[in-house]
């Protein structure tokens, strides 16, 4: 059986391999690809809930990780 949660996850890979993405955002691009407000997204880098990189940009497949796990 299909789930809606199988239906975004291939929308997201069809739209990844179609359009060339960054592979690190800041965090309030983060914010619009999660659809949360940046002050979340920070919480999410203090908790640890989210890794940022060397110079403070979030790598898209931590954005990818998140979204996954909201299914």
């Amino acid at each position: 059986m299909i789930t809606e949660i199988d239906i975004a996850l291939k929308a997201i890979q069809i739209f990844s391999e179609q359009h060339p993405r960054p592979s690190h955002v800041s965090q309030k691009q983060a914010a619009e690809m999660l659809g949360v407000s940046h002050v979340t997204v920070e919480k999410l880098v203090r908790a640890g809930e989210i890794r940022m990189n060397a110079v403070g940009k979030i790598p898209t497949c931590e954005v990818d990780r998140v979204l996954a796990a909201r299914g």
